[in-house]
């Protein structure tokens, strides 16, 4: 997920003083694609909340496909939970945006129609409310990140003390967060006799749709124990896996599409050709027909869940902190150190006992796959940006696949090493001595437990692996203790390259 915030100035004309909009896209090249479909025509049948890049570069591309197929009462009304910058970047375009498909081979631009307004959810709660609980929405699909549930990752249980829930409990009008907004427009619809929406959570979480609907059930019960009934009988909130990688779009991003359009876009996005959607088949209240547009509707999304987050996530992660610690700005550069590129596999590899997959699955092309995608010099997505929000990942990326390598008497060295390049990441000081940007929901918590523990590892690992709402009861295994504060030692002793280098996991 991006993180992205645009510099004000870049809402302004400058490529020739137009701007992309309805009224300038017949003034496009010819070569930029553009919404094959009369968007006029076009109502929303999707509120979306979390409109960052990576649902632009993704769910609303499929959405798009599927209006120009002929399904246009299915266009989204996209929200930002408290940042202004979406809207505000996209209101003057009509809601219009590019997408820039980059490769070895170059760049595809496209224009997405299928947004059709963006609201800014702490600006004006009430008409939000009002557009999730209208009829006409049947589906409310999130990009909030992993954070955004308010809840514990470790358990997956709602956090009650989470200060937006707190909030929420007390103003269940004018809620802060994306639990509060689905439960006070849930809450009306049963009020109305109104069917409800499916809930369609596309963010990393374990179990997605299940998680969230325990969360959202939990949140209920704290208002009324027969809404939570109510949503637990009569909500679905199917799970999904999604899979394109989207860097942060940069200003010299901005430039380039801009001058490819020949107008200026405030906000485009950028991404790799690959694209996978994986979705349960549950949507009792309606839903497009995604298969048309190559989305894979399956019974069971659990096994393809567990593989992207135990291969993809956890490698990207892995990269990520000894990526960065090495020096590394890009995944890609990573990826052209042989000894990072090694590690990577390693990772997968280690990953790959603890999945069942579906028969057919080749766990070895997946991965070999994901190798190729991350050594996209043209995608420059930052391990900064990637290793945001450590707390939130760490559970379902890293520590599930060590819980069940320990489970089969299997070495663990290999996570081990990844975790403990968390550990020194979060300490907020790199390698030189140089300060992190550590950009975590638990930083202030974590930097804490570091300045006390200092930089000894035999302190600061057993330290932070008390963190009970990130490591819960693997935290004080013994086998854990000792692999995670042995390959923090040597962290701290040689350095991420070279200890990376030196990796011999037993």
């Amino acid at each position: 997920m991006s993180s992205e915030t645009p510099k004000d100035h870049v809402y302004g004309p400058k490529v020739g003083d137009l701007r992309l909009s309805n009224a300038s896209l017949d003034t496009l090249p010819g070569h930029i694609g553009r919404p094959a479909y009369d968007r006029s025509r076009v109502t929303p049948g999707i509120v979306h909340l979390g409109i960052g890049a990576f649902h632009r570069a993704h769910q609303a591309v499929v959405i798009d496909e599927l209006l120009a197929g002929g399904a246009t009462d299915w266009g989204i009304v996209g929200a930002s939970l408290r940042s202004p910058e979406t809207r505000d970047a996209l209101a003057p375009q009509d809601c219009l945006y590019t997408l820039a498909v980059r490769s070895g081979a170059g760049t595809d631009h496209r224009i997405i129609g299928s947004v059709l307004a963006c609201e800014v959810a702490k600006e004006r709660p009430t008409p939000l409310i009002a557009r999730l609980a209208h009829p006409a929405t049947r589906i409310v699909s999130l990009t909030v990140t992993e954070k955004g549930y308010c809840h514990t990752p470790q358990t997956g249980d709602l956090d009650e003390n989470h200060p937006d829930i707190v909030h929420d409990l007390q103003n269940p009008g004018t809620p802060r967060s994306a639990i509060g907004f689905l439960v006070a427009a849930l809450a009306r619809r049963r009020i109305a006799g109104a069917a409800p929406f499916t809930v369609l959570s596309c963010d990393n979480l374990s179990a997605n749709g299940h998680t969230v609907g325990r969360i959202v059930t939990q949140f209920a019960a704290l208002r009324s124990r027969n809404l939570a009934r109510w949503i637990e009988t009569e909500v679905a909130f199917p799970s999904t896996m999604v899979d394109r990688i989207v860097p942060e779009t940069t200003d010299l991003d901005r430039s380039e599409v801009s001058s490819a359009l020949g107008m200026t876009d405030a906000w485009p996005v950028v991404t790799e050709p690959f694209t996978q959607w994986i979705v349960e088949d549950r949507f009792p209240a309606g839903r497009p027909d995604f298969a048309a547009a190559g989305v894979q509707m399956v019974s069971d999304v659990t096994p393809f869940e567990h593989m992207k987050l135990r291969l993809l996530n956890a490698s990207h992660s892995a990269l990520a902190y000894l990526g960065y610690l090495a020096g590394h700005e890009t995944i890609a550069a990573a990826m052209t150190d042989h000894r990072f590129a090694a590690f990577a596999q390693r990772v997968m590899q280690d990953a790959a006992p603890t999945l069942t997959m579906p028969e057919g699955t080749d766990l070895t092309a997946y991965s070999a796959s994901l190798l190729h995608r991350f050594s996209n010099a043209a995608l420059h997505h930052r391990t900064w940006q990637i290793a945001m929000d450590g707390s939130q990942k760490l559970p379902q990326r890293l520590l599930a696949t060590m819980q069940d390598r320990l489970r089969l008497g299997l070495s663990i060295d290999t996570h081990a090493l990844a975790v403990a390049g968390w550990m020194r990441y979060v300490t907020a000081k790199d390698e030189q001595g140089r300060a992190i940007d550590v950009r975590d929901p638990l930083a202030r918590e974590l930097a804490d437990i570091a300045e006390r523990a200092g930089p000894f590892a035999e302190r600061l690992a057993p330290a932070l692996l008390e963190v009970n709402s990130i490591f819960g009861n693997l935290g004080s295994d013994p086998r854990v203790r000792n692999a995670v504060t042995e390959a923090l030692s040597k962290l701290y002793a040689l350095g991420a390259r070279q200890t990376v280098q030196t990796f011999q996991p037993t």
